[in-house]
């Protein structure tokens, strides 16, 4: 389907590195089909990856709430965490 499609392809566009591009590819799997969990997961490992775990755990928190059985979904959640906060410690 069209959800898993765009999916797909920002997965390709994520080891292009073209991150902006698989955010947005992600973003129209999430508009087309809400409650599959994989491109709520997929855009949060973009945004851990950029440095912006606020986002990262939005995401991973949604896909927690939509299948709580995403075990990389709660290991990825308590890495952003620690993160976050190893970063505040640091001061940027």
């Amino acid at each position: 389907d069209l959800a898993t499609a765009l999916n797909d392809r920002g997965q390709v566009r994520y080891l292009r590195v073209e991150f902006a591009a698989a955010v947005q590819d992600f973003t129209a799997a999430i508009e087309c089909q809400p409650g599959f969990e994989v491109p709520y997961y997929n855009r949060g490992l973009v945004c851990y990856r950029l440095g912006d775990f606020d986002e990262a755990m939005k995401d991973f928190r949604k896909v927690l709430e939509l299948n709580p059985q995403f075990e990389d979904a709660a290991l990825s959640l308590k890495q952003a965490i620690l993160d976050k906060e190893e970063k505040q410690k640091r001061g940027y």
